[in-house]
């Protein structure tokens, strides 16, 4: 504020409330959307007053209208309907105010709301938010499973009785919500926080009985979308809308058609899998007796082969014939020893017979002369030459004094 002030000279209220209503009123004319939450429509006043809330966030602002306008534009106005105003805004400075006081107020249709929808569905799309890689895989047998629905609602009822019904152990953390007006989706954006904080949340249902397409809007926000996106445990869509989908069913990891059927898919029936377990096991003993029976039975065949049948009736004949080969190799060894034995003794004869101590044994002698040559003949001797004769008991030495000619060189001598 421009007017001069301080601790000694204070603004008055007055001023104060003056200054804020001109600055105000500097805003202009401007076009607002909004939910409306609350209208107040009484017979002979010429004003109406409304409540018309943020259709996202937590915000709304006070609205005032002639009624004669409201009869003429929207006579079935209700809490709920989305609307459109144009109008200024106007702070009442002896209250303390504000108020967007409107000249037009304009509901916005369903063919809007829907080409909104669809806008928002391409934009996703093109994000990728709908990817099937994207979504994640809901665990077999959950622990705790979040759900996010109205307070005593026919959802919440559905999905406890009909979850419990299939696996009586299953435990929930339930998080009541709007599911419809203008706090829905920070409720739930907030409730979807607070369930991913919890580390034993296994998965989280989005649950909602249906409803007209007006009713569904806030499943198909932006925020909420990418919240849903952005959530790291599974999600599982129940809205129960089938010819008007919501972009939560797009996003979510799992979508339900109702939450009965969401029930189906979140847990195992425990009747149909104990079933199961029970034909598995039952097949699994057939098996394995089929297998025992047909091992036994190649067992005995095997068994009844001879070869099996008496298992040391070929050891047996191996022992016969291995006795009866060492009998034949001892009787050869026994006769090559023999043999060789009799070779050896008739080659020591011959040797013995050929050896010159052996000729010395019978009587012979060994003459030879200095040189040491053998005497082999009288004609190699002359008289007086000194010899030595050896003998089969040692050697000496002998003169030669007499020279007697052989009998034959006697008898040609004479013949001659």
């Amino acid at each position: 504020m421009s007017t001069p002030n301080s601790v000694e000279a204070p603004l008055s209220v007055s001023k104060v409330s003056q200054d804020i209503k001109d600055w105000i009123a500097k805003l202009g004319q401007v076009w607002v959307e909004g939910q409306v939450t609350q209208i107040r429509i009484r017979s002979g006043f010429q004003k109406t007053f409304i409540t018309l809330r943020d259709v996202n966030e937590d915000y709304s602002i006070a609205i005032t209208c002639p009624s004669n306008m409201i009869k003429a534009l929207m006579p079935d106005i209700n809490d709920g309907d989305r609307v459109v105003v144009f109008g200024r805004p106007n702070f009442y400075a002896n209250r303390g105010t504000l108020s967007l006081e409107i000249t037009d107020i304009r509901p916005v249709g369903l063919g809007e709301l829907l080409a909104r929808i669809e806008v928002l569905k391409k934009m996703f799309t093109a994000e990728g938010l709908f990817d099937a890689d994207r979504k994640v895989a809901l665990p077999f047998l959950p622990q705790n499973i979040g759900l996010i629905t109205g307070k005593e609602s026919a959802a919440e009822r559905d999905i406890l009785e009909n979850t419990t019904k299939r696996w009586p152990g299953v435990r929930f953390t339930v998080k009541n919500t709007a599911v419809q007006g203008p706090t829905t989706v920070a409720e739930v954006i907030r409730a979807l926080a607070e369930l991913q904080a919890d580390p034993t949340v296994d998965v989280i249902v989005i649950a909602r009985g249906g409803g007209s397409v007006e009713d569904l809007l806030p499943f198909s926000d932006e925020t909420l979308i990418r919240a849903v996106a952005d959530c790291r445990i599974p999600v599982v869509s129940a809205i129960g809308h089938e010819p008007d989908s919501p972009l939560l069913d797009l996003v979510a990891d799992v979508r339900a058609s109702t939450p009965t059927d969401a029930a189906s898919k979140i847990v195992p029936d425990f009747n149909q899998e104990l079933a199961g377990l029970t034909k598995a096991r039952e097949i699994a003993r057939r098996v394995i007796t089929q297998w025992l029976v047909r091992e036994r039975d190649r067992l005995a065949s095997l068994r009844a082969r001879p070869v099996l049948a008496t298992p040391d009736g070929f050891l047996s004949v191996r022992r016969d014939e291995l006795h009866n080969n060492r009998r034949r190799i001892r009787v050869h060894i026994t006769n090559e020893l023999l043999y060789a034995s009799a070779q050896l003794r008739s080659n020591q004869d011959k040797v013995r017979l050929l050896s010159p101590a052996s000729t010395l044994d019978r009587g012979y002698a060994i003459v030879q002369r200095s040189d040491q040559s053998i005497v082999r003949g009288v004609d190699q001797l002359s008289t007086d030459d000194i010899v030595n004769v050896r003998v089969s008991s040692g050697s000496f030495s002998a003169i030669v004094n007499a020279i007697d000619e052989p009998a034959q060189a006697i008898s040609e001598k004479d013949a001659s």
